[in-house]
């Protein structure tokens, strides 16, 4: 290996800083503040003995022999300099005995500084109740109401039962209890089970022993018996599957709600209906109620049973399945069966009557005698039909309200009259939709006299 050159130096790594948190780092600065605060004290002594020395090394002044008169002020003034020079050299000793005792002072500071440091500080054991008191008289029910109450009850002692959540406060269990007015109210749980309590954090837990309440917003327990029940977790949320409505059997009030106009929509179930059988284009409709009005209530008859009733055009019929009202008016009806009844009213013997007969929308006057009838008959149209109102029907004395099937699909609807009153009166016949009454294509009036 070559030699290095003479007078040539090898050259050193400089020496990296660590940081350190040893306990050796806490010992070098009181150290070093020991160090400092000694230099401190030794400038002042030194300071002070250097004041000493120059007052004792003043080398003496020459005095010239005054005159006569001048040696006699001479004495008087000596005395004077020597006393001013001594309290000098007094005031500088003092002076430096002060900054001694306040750097004394603040050595001893930053020593104990220091010890605290480095000496960790340890927690004094807290104080714990492990003895259980004698059994107190039972909390009754007035008692358990202040203590629940948060801001009042302060005072009131007993034996009880407790439910909560237990948390830690300080190190402390507590069971915070939800009040009355939905308040919490914190209860310190004392007794041997002290020491076991704090693994139930957070838990659901039922404490039994002596409740005393010290303040209005808590106070304290001393557990006799416990239980604890985990908190509970979180389940996804399944949405409920609504069930599927089951088709029941309709009763009685049931059913005159599905008869009657204006009541009973959206009602669905097995039912019994009674009515005329008539037809609007290829459907056959079952009315039930107010025929010939504009409160007629009439179904759609649907389903394998509704099959073959061609035949049955006109008559009452008794049919059976599963009704659905969806409005005011009507609705469907999936048949199942289908028996034919007589009519409920026979129709009025028409014999001996004088009958005027009106044909098609004739917008002119006619007179008939009382207690004796006029038949009105309008073409209808599918999905139509014609009726008048309710209370014209009840006035002008509307007997029966016909359907008469025709030809290809086309029907007639008739309406025959008794009036029994005397006077004029104005029928007015609207051609509407037959599950929506309020909808009307067209109408006409027809001006009826009534002679005595």
């Amino acid at each position: 290996m070559a030699k290095p050159r003479s007078g040539a130096k090898k050259a050193t790594p400089a020496e990296k800083k660590v940081k350190s948190t040893k306990p050796g780092v806490l010992k070098t600065a009181a150290k070093r503040v020991a160090k400092a605060a000694t230099k401190v004290a030794t400038k002042a002594a030194g300071a002070a003995k250097a004041v000493k020395k120059a007052a004792k090394v003043e080398k003496p002044v020459k005095v010239e022999k005054p005159a006569p008169a001048a040696a006699k002020k001479a004495p008087a003034e000596a005395p004077t300099t020597a006393t001013k020079a001594a309290t000098k050299v007094k005031e500088v000793a003092s002076a430096a005995t002060k900054v001694a005792a306040k750097a004394a002072t603040k050595v001893k500071e930053a020593a104990t500084k220091v010890k605290e440091a480095a000496v960790p500080a340890v927690e004094k054991p807290r104080p714990r109740a492990t003895k259980l008191p004698p059994p107190g008289e039972p909390l009754n029910k007035r008692d358990m109401e202040q203590l629940l109450t948060a801001g009042a009850g302060r005072g009131v002692v007993g034996e009880g039962s407790l439910k909560g959540r237990l948390v830690l406060t300080d190190g402390m269990p507590h069971l915070v209890v939800v009040g009355r007015d939905k308040r919490e109210l914190s209860f310190l749980l004392q007794g041997p089970d002290q020491e076991v309590l704090p693994a139930y954090m957070d838990h659901k837990v039922s404490v039994s022993g002596l409740i005393k309440k010290t303040t209005n917003y808590g106070g304290t327990v001393d557990v006799r018996k416990f239980s604890a029940k985990k908190p509970e977790v979180e389940e996804p949320v399944v949405v409920p599957v609504e069930p599927e409505n089951k088709l029941r059997y309709l009763s009685p009030g049931e059913v005159s709600q599905v008869v009657s106009a204006g009541m009973g929509a959206g009602m669905k179930g097995f039912a019994a209906l009674r009515g005329n059988l008539e037809m609007t284009g290829d459907e056959f409709v079952l009315v039930v109620s107010n025929g010939g009005t504009r409160q007629q209530v009439s179904f759609i008859l649907e389903g394998k049973g509704a099959k073959g009733l061609r035949k049955y055009l006109g008559q009452t019929l008794s049919v059976t399945g599963v009704a659905d009202k969806s409005s005011g008016w009507g609705g469907r009806i999936e048949v199942e069966s289908v028996e034919p009844r007589p009519a409920e009213a026979r129709p009025m013997s028409r014999e001996g009557m004088d009958l005027l007969q009106v044909e098609g929308e004739q917008s002119t006057g006619i007179e008939v005698k009382l207690n004796h009838g006029f038949i009105v008959r309008l073409q209808e149209q599918p999905g139509f039909t014609w009726a008048i109102e309710p209370t014209v029907a009840k006035r002008v004395g509307l007997r029966e309200a016909n359907f008469e099937p025709g030809p290809e699909g086309s029907a007639t609807r008739e309406f025959f009259f008794i009036p029994r009153n005397p006077g004029p009166s104005d029928i007015e016949f609207f051609l509407a939709k037959a599950f929506n009454p309020g909808q009307v294509e067209r109408s006409f009036k027809l001006q009826v006299t009534v002679k005595p």
